[in-house]
């Protein structure tokens, strides 16, 4: 995407020895001959609240689908303005800043810096310049505190630090560069992640045909009974789940493991993937979980009944536990294949579609805190053949799902190298690595800049938590 970019024509020595040096025109100057912080307040605390975040910048937080505390006022919080640097003092380390588009209130322990005179920044340029990873370093060696977790950039240190200034010219030169080439960027992931999208849906595909027809397509079918089932294979049963399974087990079948205290599993829900897999490096002896925790045996299959845990398809087979029994969140609800059933191809049962919609549908407890009942479970009906075809149809799922999931991490991959590349290409840019002037890209409006985030990946620090922890520290 880059091909025709090239050095500038020639290089001064740069006061920051890590940027090495900048192209000759260009001007460095230390943060304060550039910013004044300013601490204005608000009287009421009724502007917009913004949100500051090492992923996207400085955004309302009314943009952003998270809920955690929210104080009684906001009187007394700073007040920012359009084109104002504002950094979450206590996590400048991992890039917690941003210029801001829009005027509103911050926390009050934050750093709210303006720029000066004529010489005012592009906006964009120097959200970019902010959020490199080497001002990011330079933010860690300027940053003051007792661990890593809590180092501060106070205003001194980062007023201190040198700033590379292209003309204003050019600068609007190299915004118009990087919209051009994030926006298409964030048009391939978006791509890629369509096509995820569509593979997982192949993936339910194969696993909903699978436990409802089977494997061979000229098979005689017949009305199961069932409007879920539709027909199903002429020589299959229709059996109720508590007829074939055993549901959340007794552990005093496995008082022995309690009496030599033995290590075991533990399994919190974070250690139960969307896809079945579970991490078994949680060890603990099982005088700490017998009372507490949930009980299961290797081969269970364990389901979780809380929303939203449930409907994301949280839940695994046991068969490769790595303990004879384990313990975990008591948000599992555990079911033990009887002699008629084979472990996988119950789990496989967990995953059919109609499983999940259905469980949603029977949920019962407060709003945030639902639970699918176990009798839902109990008396869900599904298709029965033989064990050997079962066998049979475990093993061409996992086939066909591995051949689906392979296209998916290679589309993952892809995501993750362009973005090591944008990443690249906006550091080389705006600190003169690389000349942009003279090179032919489309038109993008500011307001139409794609971003590729997703909503669970945006949140996975959120920006709540990070103001909770800088408010209250």
């Amino acid at each position: 995407m880059s091909q025709d970019l090239r050095p500038y024509p020639s290089y001064k020595p740069a006061k920051m020895s890590w940027l090495e040096q900048i192209p000759s025109h260009w001007v460095e100057k230390r943060a304060k001959y550039f910013f004044r912080e300013v601490d204005e307040r608000s009287e009421t605390g009724e502007e917009e609240l913004l949100s500051v975040s090492h992923k996207t910048g400085i955004t309302p937080r009314s943009e952003k689908n998270v809920t955690m505390f929210k104080a009684e006022s906001y009187a007394g919080s700073k007040l920012c303005k359009p084109g104002d640097i504002v950094i979450n003092t206590m996590w400048a380390w991992m890039a917690a800043l941003g210029v801001s588009s829009h005027s509103g209130i911050v926390s009050p322990s934050y750093g709210v810096y303006r720029p000066l005179g004529e010489d005012a920044y592009s906006r964009l340029f120097l959200d970019n310049l902010l959020r490199t990873q080497s001002f990011v370093s330079e933010y860690i060696c300027r940053s003051t505190g007792i661990r890593s977790s809590r180092l501060r950039l106070y205003p001194d240190q980062f007023l201190r630090i040198p700033f590379v200034y292209p003309p204003k010219g050019e600068q609007g030169i190299i915004e118009k560069y990087l919209r051009a080439k994030t926006t298409q960027i964030a048009r391939f992931i978006q791509a890629k992640r369509k096509l995820i999208a569509l593979l997982n849906e192949q993936k339910q595909a194969v696993i909903n045909h699978a436990v409802t027809r089977g494997l061979d397509l000229n098979v005689r079918l017949k009305p199961s009974g069932v409007d879920y089932l539709g027909d199903i294979p002429e020589h299959w049963e229709v059996l109720k789940l508590k007829r074939i399974v055993g549901f959340n087990p007794s552990k005093q079948e496995s008082a022995k493991y309690l009496q030599r205290n033995d290590n075991v599993v533990f399994l919190p829900m974070e250690k139960v993937s969307t896809e079945g897999e579970i991490n078994c490096t949680e060890v603990r002896p099982v005088t700490e979980l017998w009372s507490g925790f949930t009980y299961f045996a290797k081969n269970d299959i364990v389901v979780a009944k809380i929303t939203p845990c449930f409907e994301n398809g949280k839940g695994a087979c046991l068969d490769k536990l790595e303990t004879p029994i384990g313990f975990g969140t008591t948000e599992f609800i555990v079911m033990r294949p009887g002699g008629r059933i084979l472990p996988k191809y119950l789990y496989y049962i967990t995953r059919f579609s109609r499983f999940r919609i259905l469980g949603e549908e029977a949920m019962t407890g407060a709003a945030g805190q639902q639970r699918v009942p176990t009798d839902f479970m109990k008396n869900f009906q599904c298709g029965l053949p033989e064990k050997s075809e079962q066998a049979q149809i475990v093993e061409q799922i996992e086939d066909e799902l591995s051949k689906v999931e392979h296209l998916i991490e290679r589309a993952k991959m892809e995501i993750d190298l362009i973005r090591e590349y944008r990443t690249r290409l906006i550091s080389d840019v705006v600190t003169g690595k690389l000349d942009v002037r003279g090179i032919e890209v489309e038109d993008v409006d500011a307001s139409e800049v794609l971003g590729d985030l997703d909503e669970a990946e945006e949140n996975t620090l959120t920006e709540e938590a990070e103001e909770d922890l800088s408010d209250h520290d």
